[in-house]
């Protein structure tokens, strides 16, 4: 049996745009999501801190070192620039693999920069 767990997590990245009228998904920047083990097109969970809205939608690589988190499509209604994400994604992990298992947590502080690292 496979139990669902805590892959990849960025804490406290602050939204840097909104897009509308994009097709959808939320843009990260590419070190940040390498740093935290995300992949493009993986699916995600946010929350934001700023409002409790929560979402689900996948990951499309923005610039790297830029510290991009821009909101696409619908989701964009859901916070605005300054906004404070958590951004969350889940695997499924045998139970013997489980006991053991340690997810890949960045904490973001001034700027998206990297402030903080778990079980990387």
């Amino acid at each position: 049996m496979d139990v669902f767990l805590l892959k990849s997590k960025i804490h406290r990245a602050i939204v840097t745009g909104g897009d509308v009228n994009y097709e959808g998904s939320l843009t990260i920047a590419a070190d940040l999501m390498e740093k935290c083990g995300l992949q493009e097109y993986e699916k995600i969970l946010c929350g934001n801190m700023a409002n409790g809205n929560r979402w689900e939608t996948y990951v499309i690589k923005g610039k790297r070192g830029a510290g991009e988190i821009i909101m696409n499509g619908a989701v964009a209604h859901l916070g605005k620039k300054g906004d404070l994400l958590t951004i969350m994604s889940f695997a499924a992990v045998g139970k013997k693999a489980a006991k053991k298992w340690k997810p890949r947590v960045i904490v973001l502080g001034k700027g998206n920069q990297i402030a903080n690292t778990r079980g990387i």
